[in-house]
């Protein structure tokens, strides 16, 4: 326990510290995947790397002033940047969005149009129709710029305040958001002209997810995954550090496996990303697979220094249900959770595949008001490593037994 404990907190400290952006496209998310791979490798295990084309982001800071008033706003993740100036309308539902003539002016969105966070255009797991129809008006429409002034919505949008918008970068109209308050403060200025400076500049990069194999080709398909990626500006340590270190723990774990499953420990490479590219690309190469898939167990948000670790199911047959319930029932700090789709299980629930999502109880208890993750907030030291290490201790023991 000593020892896989110093381990898991070594590996965070890697993840978090020495490494200070994970986002999708940058250095330190490849830093983050190329570790990963020479760790789990070193255990044993048959590697796979799945290489995506992905976008990286510079946010150089924007700036908007209606005549000598300024207002404080920040420039939407992956936007195109601009200098541009033109008179200001103010729209707040979708029915004014779609009468109105927005060509060549600038856009804010404020109130029920922005009450939650736009999928991005091309994201295909989940994008409601409303979502759908927005970006389409606004593409037709044709404003210089949009301005989003946005509340708080902890359940799709984390815990930063405000949270953007428009996080795409698909969508070539240049944005930028606000908080509600500066959107009152804006309000007064509609009809008027107004100019905003924004410096975003899209980076051309990689990425790639990290796949390792072990056990019998017969044997029925096991997927263990995390997603390895962070928010940019987030050292992304509940999310979902902390996963990727159980991958490896549990890797270490079964280094020796001999068991009847052929197993499959996944770094995912995109959850946190408006494209997610990582899992797009494991879709595209094993779409024809899945029904090969007898369970994926997905770990994200573990590790939380509060609370229990909790697991919930999805789909399982009655012998993998109790079994699990055996395992959750040796270990003081596992139970039973609700269930959530905010994590990779759901593309494999989407997909008819069986499985296990582990997350910590106290975020999924606080789903809606939670304030940590996609901030900075999430870092280290709201982590209790000792979890991860019985996460995976469990795992080990349930993986052997089915």
């Amino acid at each position: 326990m000593d020892s896989l404990l110093q381990t898991s907190a070594a590996y965070l400290i890697e993840f978090c510290g020495k490494i200070t952006d994970r986002s999708v496209g940058s250095e330190g998310n490849r830093a983050a995947s190329q570790y990963f791979h020479n760790i789990i490798s070193s255990f044993g295990w048959v590697i796979e790397t799945q290489e995506f084309d992905a976008i990286d982001w510079i946010d150089g800071g924007a700036s908007l002033r209606c005549g000598e008033v300024a207002f404080e706003i920040k420039v939407s993740p992956y936007s195109m940047g601009c200098t541009v100036e033109g008179q200001l309308i103010a729209i707040s539902s979708v029915d004014e969005l779609e009468r109105s003539d927005m060509a060549g002016k600038m856009l804010l969105l404020h109130g029920d149009i922005a009450r939650e966070q736009l999928m991005p255009k091309n994201f295909v797991f989940y994008n409601p129709e409303e979502h759908q129809r927005i970006i389409s008006l606004l593409e037709k429409g044709g404003p210089k710029a949009i301005i989003c002034a946005t509340g708080r919505n902890a359940s799709l949008a984390g815990g930063v305040y405000p949270f953007p918008l428009i996080e795409d970068g698909d969508f070539d109209i240049p944005s930028v958001y606000m908080t509600e308050e500066e959107g009152e403060r804006l309000l007064s200025c509609a009809g008027k002209t107004i100019s905003l400076n924004s410096i975003s500049i899209r980076v051309p990069g990689k990425g790639f997810n990290t796949i390792a194999r072990k056990g019998s080709l017969s044997g029925r398909r096991i997927v263990i995954t995390a997603h390895i990626d962070a928010k940019k500006g987030t050292p992304g340590a509940i999310d979902n550090a902390t996963g990727i270190v159980v991958l490896l723990l549990l890797a270490e774990l079964l280094n020796n496996y001999a068991g009847n499953n052929f197993l499959e420990i996944v770094a995912l490479n995109g959850e946190d990303y408006y494209a997610v590219p990582g899992q797009m690309r494991y879709l595209r190469d094993y779409q024809d697979r899945f029904d090969q898939i007898a369970l994926n167990i997905n770990i994200d948000g573990a590790g939380f220094k509060q609370g229990m670790s909790a697991l919930s199911f999805y789909g399982l047959n009655e012998d993998v249900e109790k079994k699990i319930k055996k395992v959750i029932s040796n270990y003081a700090g596992l139970t039973e959770g609700a269930q959530w789709v905010q994590g990779d299980h759901s593309m494999f629930i989407q997909n008819g595949c069986p499985a296990i999502a582990v997350t910590s109880d106290w975020f999924s208890a606080h789903i809606d008001s939670q304030e940590i993750t996609h901030t900075p907030k999430d870092n280290i030291d709201i982590v209790d490593c000792a979890k991860l290490v019985e996460i995976a201790q469990a795992l080990n023991v349930f993986i052997r037994n089915i």
